[in-house]
């Protein structure tokens, strides 16, 4: 399995642009990845961190970046590392798969516990499950989301897999030459083995994949929510590995 061609790092910010208007950032606390779509009408931010601390800073580096303020929040599941910065963005419209608002809900403080045990400070993390999110947009299928000219975004409940309400966000190319870029959430992991845990499907995952692989297509970028930018190629190898370690359904 391989990476795609290095994305392009944006001079002392820690932002790599994937496409005009298209970047993503790798946060130092668990790899986490964010992405960022800017439109003539909107700014999209792909989760939100882990803290309201990192929240807030990737609220102020985006800011510094566009000269906008972000409009728009696609959450791609309910894992603490993707959530919990949300409420650093007042006023966006935040989106999610359609189980997801109750997930977050019901599960607030199994977040929080989550959060400390994978080293998040407890103090940071209190604060950040008092302050959680719901998304006030649900996604069952397929949402089309409007930036404004030349910037149609997807957003896409594939599958489950990871957990049972995985979305990704699918942004088509400038001309028809150029590469989608698909932020694929912890669907796709290419800084360690996928994980599953008690809200995955696994046995639904593989399909999920060929899903989202018809999304992208074979020359998307795949941006995957822990680690380096990969290709179809890398996709298909990780869906085929998890049809091996787990089986699937058709």
């Amino acid at each position: 399995m391989r990476s795609a061609e290095p994305a392009e790092p944006v001079e002392g910010t820690g932002w790599e642009q994937l496409a005009p208007g298209v970047a993503r950032r790798r946060l130092p606390h668990l790899d986490v990845t964010i992405g960022l779509v800017v439109g003539d009408d909107g700014v999209l931010l792909v989760d939100t961190g882990s803290t309201l601390r990192e929240g807030a800073e990737l609220r102020a580096q985006v800011e510094a970046l566009t000269g906008r303020t972000v409009t728009h929040v696609a959450l791609t599941h309910g894992h603490f590392d993707h959530v919990f910065g949300t409420a650093a963005f007042p006023g966006a419209e935040v989106y999610g798969q359609t189980s997801l608002a109750a997930l977050l809900r019901r599960e607030r403080e199994a977040l929080r516990e989550s959060a400390v045990a994978f080293g998040t400070d407890p103090a940071e993390a209190a604060r950040a499950a008092e302050a959680l999110v719901l998304p006030d947009h649900p996604v069952s299928g397929e949402y089309a989301l409007d930036l404004g000219r030349d910037r149609p975004v997807l957003l896409v409940h594939p599958g489950p897999g990871h957990t049972r309400n995985d979305l990704v966000v699918v942004v088509p190319g400038a001309t028809p030459s150029d590469p989608a870029v698909v932020f694929c959430g912890d669907l796709v992991e290419e800084s360690g083995e996928p994980q599953a845990d008690d809200d995955a499907a696994p046995d639904r995952w593989p399909g999920t994949l060929d899903a989202l692989l018809a999304l992208g297509g074979e020359t998307a970028r795949y941006v995957p929510g822990h680690g380096a930018v990969v290709d179809a190629r890398f996709v298909r190898a990780q869906r085929d590995a998890l049809a091996a370690r787990f089986g699937s359904v058709a």
